[in-house]
């Protein structure tokens, strides 16, 4: 989604995907939105078919082979050979194994780069593209045989059917996955379907989205009262702005200080919500959280007894605010996908902090402004919105807070050792110009004493981790390379500051097989 502004917003244009289960799904709808064109993504046995709204189809990907005896069939009665239609990697093996051609084991699987060393520019999908163009392949079975009535329209040195269109029907079918950033023309191939081929006017910017979000809240909530709990994170802080632009005053926020937040972070952003004009009530619950996490050592536990203190808290505040209807969430498109994905919602691996229960407990129906966006153009509507950096620079930050930073017991004591040299990692980072380059930074205290000598006296104290990652949505990370020369200042700046830490290191694993946080 671009940020040029745009008046015209046209929801009832989109494109869908179906979803076999890839790995690369999500992807796909993203590139598509980049070309500015609004895409949705459904399990291939769970979608009602198009209606005038939709403008093509998209079968994706799949850890399957169309020849396993559990593989997903999808019914394309509604859709092929009535609108556009392009199969990629498995929706390519579908539309010919499922319409009388063969698909058969490769004899070596095709996986990587590869090049077109044959493309028909003269079909439209690949109109413009380059001979030779780089492509990634990731399949163990190929197309043995066409249906006749399909036509050949690209090939590899080892894949002959590496793209094809059927005659006088708008369906095609590409081995290779557009989606990737290693196919270099990746995006045009998208671009040429959905515009070109599909027509879609690529009108759906941060700015028309805004717009339109904000009509459907007006008409949806009316004079209805709303409540939200703030995190200070980037996706309830838009979400908050999105409801206050549409019921204004009749939008409640409760911003929950849990006593397990960085430094002075309460105060300022509590401060940043009130210079734009929400309506929020900051609540001091600190030392009732500590108290509930005294004597727990198990992570799985402390988040649990977070999330279930911080229910008690926001429903308390919340039932101070008489005839509330409604209750605002931050959810954003990956959650809804996640939530009906062709195997099911993935493997708790640990529970999540929200606000889970409440609208049942309270009778109350919930409003998602974010639904529809992926975690970066909740930041591009963020911008159109007017919000501070603060807050939409604001690097991720787990619900349960510093507590799962602290392996062990968490006490006032530990919080305020780990506050202080967070603080001094996070500010180095912005005063040497390296936050913006880190996905998420932040230290841990462990568990573990150490020896150590400070001026003539032997130490015995603590261990500070410092973990900092780049990542695009969190599924996956790698760790942040950052100079060493940075590291050693950050170190040292800590160990002489703050009393009861003789030992700083940086965690250099990735995820998976490690997770984010520590805990």
């Amino acid at each position: 989604m671009s940020t040029s502004r745009k008046s015209s917003y046209r929801l009832q244009e989109k494109i869908i995907i179906l979803d076999f289960g890839s790995q690369y799904t999500q992807l796909i709808a993203r590139r598509i939105r980049e070309i500015n064109v609004y895409c949705e993504i459904f399990p291939f046995n769970n979608y009602p078919g198009p209606d005038n709204s939709v403008r093509g189809v998209i079968l994706s990907g799949s850890p399957f082979s169309v020849r396993d005896k559990n593989a997903p069939l999808p019914d394309l009665s509604k859709i092929k050979g009535k609108i556009p239609l392009l199969g990629i990697c498995y929706g390519a093996q579908y539309l010919v194994h499922g319409y009388g051609g063969e698909v058969l084991p490769s004899i070596a699987r095709e996986y990587g780069r590869a090049n077109l060393v044959s493309i028909d520019t003269a079909d439209p999908l690949f109109r413009g593209l380059t001979p030779g163009t780089s492509v990634w392949m990731s399949h163990g079975d190929t197309i043995a045989e066409m249906p006749s009535e399909y036509r050949i329209t690209g090939s590899t040195n080892d894949v002959k059917a590496g793209a094809f269109h059927i005659v006088n029907e708008p369906t095609w079918g590409i081995q290779f996955h557009p989606e990737v950033y290693h196919t270099d023309e990746g995006i045009r191939i998208l671009q040429n379907f959905v515009i070109g081929i599909c027509g879609a006017s690529g009108t759906w910017t941060p700015d028309s989205f805004v717009e339109s979000a904000v009509k459907s809240l007006k008409n949806q909530l009316g004079n209805d009262k709303v409540i939200l709990g703030l995190s200070g994170g980037v996706d309830s802080s838009v979400a908050a702005s999105l409801l206050n632009r549409a019921v204004g005053k009749n939008l409640n926020c409760i911003f929950v200080d849990n006593g397990l937040l960085r430094k002075n972070e309460y105060a300022e952003v509590l401060d940043s919500y009130l210079g734009l004009g929400l309506n929020v009530k900051g609540v001091d619950a600190g030392q009732r959280f500590i108290d509930g996490l005294k004597g727990i050592t198990d992570p799985e536990s402390k988040r649990k007894t977070i999330g279930r203190i911080f229910i008690d808290v926001f429903e308390e505040e919340a039932r101070k605010i008489r005839e509330v209807k409604w209750l605002g969430q931050g959810t954003i498109y990956p959650d809804v996908i996640e939530s009906v994905s062709v195997n099911g919602p993935s493997a708790t691996i640990k529970s999540h902090h929200n606000v889970g229960g409440l609208p049942e407990k309270m009778h109350l129906r919930v409003v998602e402004p974010l639904r529809l966006l992926f975690k970066d153009e909740v930041r591009k509507a963020g911008y159109v919105l007017g919000l501070p950096d603060l807050i939409l620079k604001r690097h991720p930050f787990p619900g349960p807070g510093l507590a799962i930073r602290i392996l062990g017991e968490v006490t006032w004591k530990k919080l305020e050792v780990l506050r202080e040299a967070d603080y001094i990692f996070i500010e180095s980072l912005r005063k040497n110009n390296l936050y913006d380059t880190v996905w998420q930074a932040g230290a841990a205290l462990l568990p573990v004493q150490s020896v150590g000598v400070m001026g003539d006296e032997r130490t015995y104290e603590n261990t500070v981790v410092l973990r900092a990652v780049n990542s695009t949505d969190g599924m996956t990370a790698d760790w942040s390379r950052l100079p060493y020369e940075f590291l050693g200042t950050v170190s040292n700046e800590i160990i002489n500051r703050i009393k009861g830490i003789n030992r700083v290191v940086y965690d250099i694993s990735s995820k998976p097989p490690a997770t984010i946080e520590w805990e």
